[in-house]
């Protein structure tokens, strides 16, 4: 059993699905704190020029979780947000599949980051055809002392075999805390694949939107299962 566990991103990147198609099973991290200025409110879109955030405005008090954070809905982000994706992908191939998937989450509302979040990796997915088991870590009730002391029984609890960590989980985990739990920790390693986008030039890691839009759901997990690398330690 494969365990990948990460924070609920907005409009993740492709080596967020990555991470999700190479395991058996993924947990979305709520319960963690929530950051600032990081990916759990925003994500990059192609412009003319090169790139622009699209960012959900949130009500933030240190340190909550993200679990806790709320969306400020003072500020009429889903009409913005709706509004850019409309002007900055109208003209790209896949626009008219693409658009009816994700305009209902922005005709709705909500009042908490991680469940958007939620909604919208779940949509892609769906766009994908990809099935895999999530996880809530806010609903599996698992006390913990540290970051690698929560990994490991997140792990325990769904008897992984190995943790599929992103490459920057050499920096702050105990990799010999896993050893003796008896769970093998493997790195994913992403090569981002090259596609034609809405203008010229190519950014590489937007939103998994923007290859949506350009290229199609076909495309995406193709890209995506090629991209795909696991390293051992």
């Amino acid at each position: 059993m494969i365990v990948a566990i990460h924070q609920p991103l907005y409009l993740p990147w492709l080596g967020f699905f990555g991470k999700i198609l190479q395991s058996d099973a993924f947990v979305i991290l709520d319960t963690v704190q929530y950051v600032k200025n990081e990916w759990e409110n925003r994500n990059r879109v192609r412009t003319p020029e090169g790139w622009q955030w699209l960012t959900v405005p949130v009500e933030y008090r240190f340190p909550q979780s993200i679990l806790e954070t709320r969306i400020n809905n003072r500020e009429p982000w889903q009409r913005k947000h709706l509004k850019t994706l409309r002007q900055l992908y109208g003209k790209a191939p896949c626009f008219s599949e693409i658009i009816p998937h994700l305009e209902p989450v922005y005709e709705r509302s909500w009042e908490r980051l991680a469940e958007l979040n939620l909604e919208l990796i779940r949509r892609i997915l769906n766009l994908l055809g990809v099935e895999k088991p999530l996880y809530r870590a806010s609903e599996m009730n698992i006390p913990a002392s540290d970051s690698t002391d929560r990994l490991i029984r997140i792990c325990s609890k769904l008897d992984a075999s190995v943790y599929l960590s992103g490459s920057q989980g050499r920096v702050y985990m105990d990799l010999e805390r896993f050893s003796r739990s008896g769970i093998e920790v493997k790195f994913q390693g992403f090569e981002h694949p090259r596609y034609t986008q809405a203008y010229p030039g190519f950014e590489s890691a937007l939103s998994t939107v923007d290859m949506l839009f350009c290229a199609g759901p076909a495309s995406v997990k193709k890209g995506i299962l090629e991209g795909n690398r696991v390293e051992d330690r």
